[in-house]
């Protein structure tokens, strides 16, 4: 009686070893609840075939709507590598430095010409560079870029005079113009009364700004702009420009579509245009100061990395 109820004590024992092993590992062999398969991520499958590492995608997904690529799609291109700056605003890896408190190897004398953009200058540009930024010179006209761009990333730390001279329009007052036609406008923000579509943070003649975020004259201020460029042919439009734009790190803009080039006292309209074009500073003869300027090309989506 003794050995019959010590071998039923056994066979209870090994019973409730044997259900927690499977409640630990559904998957093994043997069970019919696999975590694998078609699930997001499993390696496994059911325990009937072949394991399936699904790590970099799925082939039996439907498409993605407007896409010819499957979701999840494995041979969906990867975007190429870009290693950040080491301190917030820091250039890039795959930035074009514009200008870092140096000299002005990147840039030429130039005159932006409303609407039909930049007209550029032989010869070296008219602005000074000392103590790690370049500054408006009186009467020596507009500086662009050598390089040109379509769709880019632009970031611009510039100061207002720190001391304030004028008002409205006339005080502090520059631009920075994409394309040499597209202009971002520079201005004291400061206690300084003007015109909503022509203050700090707006698209110059067309859209006001969502906020005034202005630091006080003398202080460093940051632009980020997102552009892109505008698709024409010949006189039509295929595609306007759109702007994102933040001052001191607060929206401004968010993909605000551009009516056209800048003009004053004018409704802007599109004008032919090449499809890339120089980045231009406004001389608009007060002394702003320009202390660090980077500039990335935005590529496409889906475009394969450099291996």
């Amino acid at each position: 009686m003794r050995i019959r109820y010590f071998s039923m004590l056994v066979a209870t024992a090994a019973a409730i070893i044997a259900i927690s092993a499977y409640a630990q590992n559904p998957g093994a062999p043997g069970g019919s609840g696999g975590r694998g398969g078609s699930g997001r991520g499993g390696r496994g499958g059911s325990g009937r075939g072949p394991a399936v590492n699904n790590d970099l995608g799925y082939t039996d997904t439907p498409l993605v709507p407007g896409q010819q690529w499957h979701v999840h799609d494995p041979a969906r291109p990867h975007p190429p590598v870009v290693t950040p700056g080491e301190n917030l605003g820091d250039a890039p890896s795959d930035a074009i430095i514009l200008f870092d408190g140096k000299d002005l190897s990147h840039w030429q004398p130039a005159t932006q010409v409303m609407p039909t953009g930049p007209v550029l200058k032989p010869g070296a540009p008219g602005w000074k560079v000392e103590n790690g930024y370049m500054e408006v010179v009186l009467g020596s006209g507009d500086i662009a870029t050598k390089e040109k761009f379509g769709d880019v990333q632009l970031h611009v730390v510039f100061a207002e005079p720190a001391e304030i001279r004028g008002n409205s329009q006339n005080r502090g007052n520059s631009g920075i113009f994409l394309q040499g036609r597209y202009e971002t406008q520079v201005l004291d923000g400061w206690n300084n009364p003007t015109y909503a579509d022509g203050q700090i943070g707006a698209i110059y003649g067309q859209w006001p700004p969502l906020a005034n975020p202005a630091k006080k004259p003398g202080e460093w201020q940051t632009y980020d702009i997102i552009f892109e460029a505008p698709k024409m042919n010949g006189e039509t439009v295929i595609k306007p420009a759109y702007v994102t734009v933040l001052l001191n790190g607060v929206l401004m803009h968010v993909h605000k579509e551009l009516l056209g080039p800048t003009v004053h006292r004018a409704a802007a309209k599109y004008v032919p245009q090449p499809d890339e074009d120089v980045l231009l500073l406004q001389n608009h003869n007060t002394l702003v100061r320009y202390k660090y300027i980077w500039a990335r090309r935005l590529g496409a989506y889906d475009t394969p990395e450099k291996k």
